[in-house]
């Protein structure tokens, strides 16, 4: 047992060195920590020692882990990603026991923040969903400040993933059991991204064209930004299987619901594969809806330049939807992200929001963007050194306490 009480299992971290520097920072502030690794790729970045690798069935896991916690007195478990094989059954069990559970994700709000909450993040998150609760916390609490900026280079993140991907060729042989949660493998995602860049200096000159008809325009146009089909938010925290099925939907909700003039501007992610093919999808609602020059598709495109003149914001549960928020643009969601709430987003029908799109309250946005980096929101990255070293120092900070920093606020407003 470490000196403070508390022993930190530590289970899959992101694709870089980051859960290994925030093993040192817990270990140097006087704490016990064990890692487990599932894939070669989680051995290849845990350089600490006091491992324990994990080579069964996922459905195996608690059974497993119930061992560890009990040999070793776990207190806290830390993971990225509450959605994952490894993590889902893990994060339950150990909640049956008394277990505090640390889940980290991406920052609800980029580039410089991360997520750290308890139990768990997005659709899970305790975040209350009141506004009036927020503008309560909001007057509490002074500003957030402007987070520390650092180097956020695409590269670095391609290099980590690179690496782990290319330890993770000896899982059929270490971990025969282990399923990616990934939905294609690295070498088709790899290919994608290259062919992609390639055709980008061509789409790069498409875009600013119709970027150009769109805001020289007079016409009013909403936007609908593409999220990965990989993201946990797709997949676990909506009811949608893909984008394809989104875009469908908001298509005919636009068609038959939305003024005569107006465009419906479809923005894909810049995280983008490329081996969806959403342009031929887009052509054909174009011409089953027979809306013309109404449907514009955006491979990549200036999303603040977009905000600024949109008439409306429509997405599942992006974390987008808080920029969109924060530039007084009208948003309607069609999931539960945490910023779906009364005087924020539209609460009716996607069918009425083309023509009654009310813009959210900026007092309570203000209060909700300050409460949420205040309680929820680590300064720092999971990437790049300098980020890597301001998010570790941060959560070290948070996972020494035995109340969350929501939790501690949601007990004062209570009280």
């Amino acid at each position: 047992m470490s000196k403070s009480g508390k022993h930190f299992l530590l289970m899959q971290g992101v694709c870089s060195p980051f859960f290994n520097r925030l093993g040192e920072q817990l270990r140097d502030a006087g704490h016990a920590v064990t890692k487990v690794n599932f894939t070669v790729g989680d051995s290849a970045y845990w350089h600490l020692g006091d491992t324990c690798v994990y080579r069964g069935r996922a459905e195996h896991i608690p059974e497993y882990l119930c061992r560890v916690w009990e040999r070793r007195g776990i207190t806290d478990q830390v993971v990225f990603g509450d959605r994952r094989p490894v993590h889902r059954r893990a994060l339950l069990a150990a909640r049956r026991r008394g277990i505090r559970n640390h889940v980290f994700e991406e920052g609800y709000f980029r580039p410089y923040w991360v997520t750290l909450e308890r139990e768990g993040v997005n659709a899970h998150s305790l975040l209350p969903r009141d506004p009036e609760w927020f503008r309560e916390a909001g007057r509490r609490l002074p500003s957030a400040g402007r987070p520390q900026a650092f180097p956020n280079q695409f590269h670095v993140r391609a290099r980590h993933d690179v690496l782990y991907h290319l330890a993770g060729l000896a899982n059929p042989f270490l971990h025969p059991h282990y399923r990616n949660h990934a939905l294609v493998t690295a070498p088709a995602e790899y290919a994608g991204f290259l062919l992609r860049k390639a055709r980008m200096p061509y789409l790069e000159r498409r875009d600013a064209e119709r970027m150009s008809m769109v805001l020289g325009s007079k016409r009013p146009f909403y936007l609908l930004p593409l999220q990965l089909k990989s993201d946990a938010q797709i997949r676990y925290h909506s009811n949608y299987k893909n984008m394809q099925e989104v875009i469908g939907q908001v298509a005919a909700s636009f068609a038959y619901h939305a003024p005569s003039d107006a465009r419906l501007v479809i923005k894909n992610h810049p995280l983008d594969m490329g081996l969806a093919h959403y342009a031929r999808l887009i052509k054909v609602l174009t011409r089953e809806y027979d809306l013309g020059d109404r449907l514009v598709y955006l491979e990549g495109g200036n999303l603040e330049a977009l905000l600024r003149k949109a008439a409306g914001f429509v997405t599942v549960n992006s974390t987008a939807g808080n920029v969109a928020l924060g530039f007084d643009c009208p948003t309607h969601a069609l999931a539960s992200p945490i910023y779906d709430m009364a005087s924020l987003t539209h609460q009716g029908k996607l069918d009425d929001f083309w023509q009654n799109a009310p813009k959210p309250d900026a007092e309570l946005f203000r209060a909700f963007r300050r409460t949420v980096a205040q309680t929820v929101q680590i300064n720092g990255g999971f990437y790049c050194r300098p980020g890597i070293e301001l998010a570790s120092e941060n959560a070290l900070h948070t996972l020494e306490r035995d109340r969350s920093p929501l939790q501690q606020l949601m007990d004062e407003i209570a009280s």
